[in-house]
């Protein structure tokens, strides 16, 4: 019988420092970077089998051996995770490349509407379990209305900061959830200063992308879900939208670990992160040759996702890309929102700003010749359309009763 998790201890991403698994922790001590969960690998695959997922919940959860949860009590969840992978032959014949094998995951149908959903699921959970009694965050949007509905799960109060231009439906989700929300005059990192300036007066635990362990724990469940649903395989690439990069973080640490217990091979997929033209020091890093990134100055782009001007697991997002000779690249608004509609048109996915980027992406790496029609590609569509919708302007003609519509084609709506 395996354990129910195999949880170990934290390890200081930069230098490896043990860190107690058994206390709170943010950053390091030693190097203030972002710690990482490790698991006795060894015994788990002594004792653990692949087999033993039959059955269980169709949730993150049921890798509940390598997340960091010490008993079933402990866990905060509304069923997240086992999102969809779609294999999506229209679009790419809508791309001009009729057999390209193109997937979506899609994350959109999440909880909560996104990927951040998972993230918040593992953090909350884990923070309740050690005694946390208040929660806050920084967001663009997404992590903000995950918290405050994980939170009320738990029971816990939360706080969140959102940028003033954050999208409607955050706002109203967050206050629907109970939780304090405040709004900031700029960007993501002016409302993250705000809740470190804050903190240790109001007795918050900061759950801020990387500043605790357990976000990059739910989200590396994306890369279990990915192998298991291909068969214990995984894909030629990856196109992942990169704000804060906690979701290619867990993935790489998950590929690692499951390679460790024997349910994959050494094979990895390139992992190509995407990011907006107007906020990009990822992709500029990336092409510099640098390990970290300089702050984006005057960030913009509709994606507020995207619109992160520095982030704190820089290093280790790019080691992710370059180790697996992936690479970086920009897209622009207008990209991102031709590419929304064509999604939405071809397979009935209505992604977000940050997953239509992944599309676009697609697109170019396509016809610079970087990827091939015939690699399998999985897109992360990390968030629902839905989450914003005053995006996508429609323009329709209103009748008058007993009017009859003429014949439209799908450029009349845009």
């Amino acid at each position: 019988m395996s354990a129910f998790s195999y949880l170990t201890h934290l390890e200081c991403s930069r230098c490896g420092q043990w860190h107690n698994a058994e206390q709170t922790q943010t950053v390091s001590v030693c190097c203030g970077k972002p710690l990482l969960a490790r698991y006795d690998l060894a015994r788990a695959r002594g004792e653990w089998q692949r087999e033993s997922l039959a059955g269980r919940p169709a949730t993150m959860w049921r890798y509940q051996e390598l997340l960091p949860v010490r008993q079933e009590t402990e866990i905060v969840s509304l069923g997240e995770g086992m999102t969809p992978l779609l294999r999506c032959q229209r679009l790419g014949q809508a791309l001009g490349y009729t057999g390209a094998r193109v997937l979506v995951k899609d994350e959109g149908q999440n909880p909560t509407g996104s990927f951040k959903a998972r993230g918040m699921s593992a953090a909350v959970s884990r923070a309740r379990a050690l005694g946390v009694k208040a929660l806050a965050t920084p967001s663009a949007g997404n992590a903000a209305t995950a918290l405050a509905a994980y939170a009320a799960r738990a029971g816990l109060p939360a706080t969140v900061f959102m940028p003033e231009d954050a999208p409607e439906s955050a706002k109203v989700q967050v206050a629907a959830s109970g939780a304090d929300l405040y709004l900031v005059k700029g960007l993501i990192n002016d409302a993250g200063e705000m809740v470190a300036a804050l903190k240790e007066e109001r007795g918050w635990f900061d759950v801020a992308t990387l500043k605790e362990p357990y976000r990059a724990e739910g989200k590396k469940t994306m890369g279990f879900e990915l192998a298991e649903q291909l068969g214990w395989r995984l894909p030629d690439a990856v196109i992942y939208p990169a704000g804060g990069g906690t979701g290619v973080v867990g993935m790489w640490k998950a590929f690692e670990e499951l390679e460790a217990l024997g349910w994959i091979n050494a094979r990895r997929p390139r992992m190509m992160i995407v990011q907006a033209e107007g906020c990009a020091p990822l992709v500029r890093a990336f092409h510099a040759g640098s390990e970290t990134v300089e702050l984006w100055q005057n960030a913009r782009t509709l994606a507020g996702g995207l619109r992160v001007p520095a982030a704190i697991g820089d290093f280790l997002i790019l080691r992710a890309v370059r180790q697996s000779g992936g690479t970086a690249l920009p897209v622009s608004d207008a990209e991102m929102l031709e590419a929304a509609r064509l999604l939405a048109a071809t397979e009935g996915i209505f992604a977000g700003m940050e997953g239509a980027a992944t599309v676009a992406a697609y697109r170019k790496l396509l016809e610079d010749g970087t990827l091939k029609p015939e690699d399998e590609v999985v897109l992360f569509n990390t968030g629902s359309g839905l989450l914003s919708l005053d995006q996508f302007p429609v323009r329709a003609p209103v009748l008058r009763s007993g009017e009859l519509p003429q014949p439209r084609s799908l450029e009349d709506t845009r």
